[in-house]
């Protein structure tokens, strides 16, 4: 479904994606299934978007980023694609910047240009990331910090890898599994 009002201007776009109202898609961008990309956002061509993706409303995804598939981006969480921006003046190439399958970012979470969010990793709300993060790690903070681990449930871990009901988890190739 793609709302009337959308400018969706690409064919590389899954069939099973929602576009939602006021949503401008340039023309080389390219969009799985299955996604749900909200009103107010604006994907640029040199973009990819796996399936299983959820775009909240209000989201701007530069050249130069991927999100892998089973990822979900807040509302108004802000990418960049220029560390060093200035007017009038562009980057021979854009950073890359990779969301790795199954990560969560946060509403209002602003992601620096160049940096690798991992697989199934948790950032906070309001978070300014300016580092790569590990997969299966929950960060929070301006700037964001390592504070816990994150399961491929989405259950959060404390830095022991502990969870609420004090049970243990150890990591086995990056990945939280509970403890025998």
């Amino acid at each position: 479904m793609i709302h009337e009002t959308a400018l969706v201007q690409t064919s590389k776009i899954g069939t099973t994606t929602n576009v939602w109202q006021f949503v401008v898609i340039l023309p080389n961008a390219e969009i799985g299934n299955n996604g749900n990309i909200c009103s107010h956002c604006f994907i640029e061509n040199e973009v990819t978007i796996g399936n299983d993706v959820t775009i909240k409303c209000g989201v701007q995804i530069w050249d130069g980023i991927t999100i892998k598939d089973h990822v979900f981006i807040g509302p108004n969480v802000t990418f960049t694609n220029d560390l060093y921006p200035r007017s009038k003046k562009y980057a021979d190439e854009w950073a890359k910047t990779i969301i790795e399958t199954g990560a969560s970012l946060g509403a209002n979470a602003t992601i620096m240009a160049g940096i690798t969010i991992g697989a199934f990793a948790m950032v906070g709300a309001g978070s300014v990331v300016t580092k790569d993060v590990s997969p299966y790690t929950l960060w929070y903070g301006n700037p964001a910090k390592h504070k816990g681990y994150v399961t491929k449930d989405g259950e959060i871990l404390d830095l022991h890898l502990r969870s609420k009901e004090e049970q243990q988890y150890v990591l086995v190739d990056d990945e939280p599994v509970l403890k025998d």
